[in-house]
């Protein structure tokens, strides 16, 4: 089941208003303003729709840059993107949580320092591709768990949001959201099983 809400003062898309004076038709166009959507779950892994629509984004020519920051077994990190459709380009950490058991990690310092070193390094080229504006669209999968491991920063990413370049859409997924994160939301879905 999916429960979707958006705010209401939320900008338009590409617009064309008619201006009518004094008898001249004037055509006056507004640009298209990107979208902060929150998609919320009580459990991992209920996301698949979120990359299956950014696929299809990127086949049908949008730019999208899908981050996954908590998936492991690729050890990708930034240095070896994927590109998918030409216009899809899919990260994840080099090194993150998913690889290994909590025991483990826990118990080797060094383990979990490298992990937190990886994950922050993604964070920081988010930062990077949101504050650009050369995507159309970016996923950061799973972004609220790191911020609830104290890997990265609620009031940098909340900062980042508000700076960001406003025509691409930056979709957040994952449980326990911040409220000031909730309320920046144009949109926020509840994927419920």
């Amino acid at each position: 089941m999916v429960i979707s809400s958006s705010n209401i003062h939320s900008k338009s898309n590409l617009d064309v208003v008619s201006i009518n004076s004094a008898n001249k038709n004037n055509l006056k166009r507004f640009t298209q303003n990107g979208q902060i959507q929150i998609y919320q779950s009580s459990y991992r892994g209920s996301y698949s729709s979120i990359i299956r629509d950014c696929l299809r984004n990127a086949a049908l020519g949008r730019k999208v840059l899908l981050i996954q920051f908590m998936k492991g077994g690729v050890k990708q990190g930034i240095a070896h993107k994927i590109k998918l459709c030409g216009n899809l380009t899919w990260v994840r950490s080099s090194n993150s949580f998913d690889q290994y058991h909590a025991e483990e990690i826990e118990n080797n310092k060094n383990l979990k320092k490298s992990i937190h070193e990886s994950t922050y390094e993604l964070w920081n080229f988010c930062k990077k591709e949101i504050l650009s504006g050369e995507q159309d669209q970016i996923i950061l999968d799973e972004i609220f768990l790191a911020i609830e491991m104290k890997i990265i920063d609620k009031d940098d990413l909340v900062s980042t949001l508000e700076n960001r370049f406003v025509s691409g859409d930056v979709i957040l997924t994952g449980t326990d959201i911040p409220k000031d994160l909730l309320l920046m939301a144009n949109q926020i879905t509840e994927l419920r099983s």
